[in-house]
């Protein structure tokens, strides 16, 4: 699957991702410095009624933002692992406790590190900025 998108195009391409991934949990996110991972983690987020504020969790490592569906309370996690330097410096951030949390979705940024720790369903996306300042997101 493939997405070509404008920044003003964020929106509808936030719904269709979650049309199309519908009950998936863990996703990878790989593109260089600047791509717009992060924006676009904060377009799925509002796009499944995040209300806090989303952020880069460059530094934290790991965000947390809550949305609620048919009821039930769900947590997205946002993980930056750049600033790591190996799998278990990951473990002791609390990374595999957030990506095997029940009622929760994963999006990991700079996954490298932490590749056997990965389910097999993990969803790996690849976001490439294109000439036009379009981005191009595939899963793969």
């Amino acid at each position: 699957m493939e997405w070509t998108f404008s920044q003003e195009d964020l929106p509808a391409t936030a719904e269709s991702f979650w049309q199309h991934y519908k009950g998936q949990h863990i996703f990878t996110l790989e593109g260089p410095m600047g791509a717009g991972k992060t924006t676009f983690i904060k377009a799925l987020c509002a796009a499944r009624g995040v209300e806090d504020a989303t952020a880069s969790p460059t530094f934290s490592i790991i965000n947390e933002y809550a949305f609620r569906e048919n009821g039930q309370q769900y947590s997205i996690y946002h993980l930056d692992l750049y600033r790591l330097k190996d799998e278990e410096e990951a473990i002791a951030a609390g990374v595999e406790d957030t990506i095997y949390r029940d009622h929760a979705i994963s999006f990991v940024e700079w996954p490298d590190i932490i590749n056997d720790l990965l389910p097999p369903d993990t969803i790996r996306l690849q976001l490439s900025v294109l000439p036009d300042k379009k981005r191009l997101l595939r899963a793969g």
